[in-house]
This record gives structure tokens, C-alpha cells and sequence, in this order.
């Protein structure tokens, strides 16, 4: 998600808006509130992401995309230009 928000000019810094409820989070991914707030716990604890005031910031990005297995060149996005 902040890839494709990034690749509109919604966020950068490694941080982006993210005003969802762990409860909806869940209802759109498939998964219990429990497991969202687990995995959430977790990421922050390996101190991967920090989520306060529906901003999610990403401190650790490669540890991010490595803990997750996650390649973004599938997403075929290219960022934004400036200007």
C-alpha cells in the first residue's frame, strides 16, 4: 500500500496516511482482529513500523520486505516525478 500511495504522491519518507481500524484491516485482508493486532505487535517489537495518529511509518524497510518476503516489482509502479 505505501508503494502504490507513494507512486501518486501520496506518501513518502517511508510513511504514508493509514486511517483504518485493526478491525477493518482484518475484514479486508481475511484475518482476525487477534492476528492483525498480533502481527502488528510483532512488527513493531522487531521495530519494522511504528502506527500512531493513522500514520504508518516504516523504519526498516528492507528488514520489512525481507521478514515479509515481499518483491515490489510485481507491482510495475515507477515513483511519481517531481516537479
Amino acid at each position: 500500500m505505501y508503494l502504490k500511495l507513494e507512486a501518486v504522491g501520496l506518501a513518502g519518507d517511508h510513511r504514508c496516511p493509514l486511517p483504518i481500524t485493526q478491525t477493518e484491516l482484518g475484514d479486508a485482508l481475511g484475518l482476525t482482529t487477534v492476528h492483525v493486532n498480533r502481527t502488528l505487535q510483532e512488527m513493531r517489537g522487531q521495530g519494522l513500523i511504528t502506527l500512531r495518529s493513522s500514520t504508518l511509518v516504516v523504519n526498516a524497510w528492507n528488514d520489512l520486505c525481507r521478514s515479509a518476503e515481499f518483491d515490489p516489482t510485481y507491482l510495475h509502479l515507477k515513483k511519481q516525478a517531481d516537479g
